[in-house]
């Protein structure tokens, strides 16, 4: 099948409402000649007249009657679609966003961001999922609206990103930890029994690489997946978990932390999604009120 031209719905449009060949050109900018053209087109594809003389002006066929009302909501569905998307009102937003992030952000931001959803946009709904690695297939697959974490090797070139905010790391024991007691230098540190948060089960990490740096080896007694499970172990024990400050505050409850006493570089939490979404007024809106919330102390 020969494709249409689409353009001659617009052309229709302007010769039916405006009832003149003259007045059509002078509405779609185009000389008198261009548009004679255009409505012979128009009765060639039509099979119709459309427009027919009446005296010293043209009047409609009975098809051009029957097509007007109907060319003219095309054309303005047509130019919906194509028009930038406008900013949405939160207020009248029902929608569903799926995050996934650790349970540090979880629990650290998590009650304020759902406090302003439901203050601002009582009809979303935020369901955040699971986080038990970094691969960037759900956000490619549109499994997932965002993602939090810290951008590495498997994260994929094409997501766009946000820095939301700096942390660093902290050595975190129980209150009356022998840690506690006296300076804490890298010895002392690298002497204690420590737990080792690691997603993936690798037994090597950032603090061991700073560590042989000095020429210093930490004990591992435990290896957990995540930073909360670390938390709860060392409430009820002489362990030491090293966690990001900010990322775990809610975590810490009345657990004593400690700066590093050795050099180790910070993070930035990042917002990550796909492309796909980036234009989204909803998903955008979303993502502004995610940065205004982690650009409030401490985070800030």
């Amino acid at each position: 099948m020969t494709t249409p031209d689409f353009n001659l719905l617009l052309t229709l449009d302007a010769l039916l409402e405006e009832g003149s060949v003259a007045g059509a050109a002078r509405r779609l900018r185009l000389s008198p000649s261009a548009m004679s053209r255009a409505l012979a087109r128009l009765r060639e594809t039509t099979g119709d007249p459309l427009l027919v003389r009446a005296g010293r002006g043209l009047v409609p066929t009975p098809r051009a009657l029957m097509l007007r009302d109907q060319v003219a909501r095309l054309v303005q569905e047509a130019e919906a679609v194509l028009r930038p998307q406008q900013e949405i009102d939160p207020a009248h937003l029902v929608r569903t966003f799926r995050l996934r992030a650790s349970d540090g952000f979880v629990e650290t931001l998590g009650p304020a961001l759902l406090a302003r959803l439901a203050t601002e946009a009582p009809g979303v709904r935020l369901h955040f999922v699971a986080k038990p690695d970094k691969e960037s297939g759900p956000l490619r697959h549109g499994e997932l609206d965002f993602e939090t974490g810290v951008i590495g090797a498997n994260t994929a070139p094409e997501l766009h990103t946000q820095a939301l905010f700096r942390d660093r790391f902290v050595a975190v024991v129980r209150p009356g930890h022998p840690l506690c007691e006296g300076p804490l230098t890298a010895t002392r540190y690298a002497a204690a029994h420590h737990i080792l948060v690691s997603r993936r089960g690798q037994e090597h990490g950032p603090i061991d690489q700073a560590l042989a740096a000095l020429k210093l080896e930490r004990h591992v007694t435990t290896l957990v997946p995540g930073f909360a499970t670390a938390l709860a172990l060392v409430q009820h024990s002489d362990l030491v978990a090293t966690v990001p400050e900010l990322h775990c505050a809610n975590l810490h409850g009345d657990l004593v932390r400690l700066p590093l006493p050795f050099p180790l570089p910070g993070i930035t939490l990042a917002l990550l999604w796909h492309p796909r979404l980036d234009a989204d007024p909803a998903h955008r809106w979303l993502r502004r009120l995610i940065r205004e919330i982690c650009a409030q102390p401490p985070y800030a």
